[in-house]
């Protein structure tokens, strides 16, 4: 995407919002609502699945990676997408450049 289709994004998520706390929770909204989960990625070289996106206490979005039983939580601005990227992976890009990634 054009970064200023990334910014159009980063608009529609942020709208409303007043501190930068209220403009995460406007990311994993649309996040949630729009990412295709569960899709699988490689982390270190392991493939994992993405099962859900959810927010810490520290306010910060991670992708819940699950492994054979096991489970991982990663920040999304680190984690690394597949290729071709699910569907709804905009905006997590759109996040990573609001976040400054």
């Amino acid at each position: 995407m054009s970064a200023a289709e990334l910014d159009a994004l980063i608009e529609d998520a942020t709208v409303d919002t007043y501190d930068e706390i209220e403009a995460v929770n406007g990311f994993l909204a649309v996040i949630d609502e729009h990412l295709a989960l569960p899709f699988s990625t490689t982390v270190l070289g392991v493939e994992v699945t993405v099962v859900e996106v959810d927010l810490t206490n520290d306010h910060r979005v991670i992708a819940r990676c699950m492994r054979e039983g096991f489970r991982q939580d990663i920040g999304l601005l680190e984690l690394p997408l597949p290729q071709p990227p699910p569907d709804g992976a905009h905006w997590v890009e759109a996040f990573r450049r609001w976040a400054g990634c």
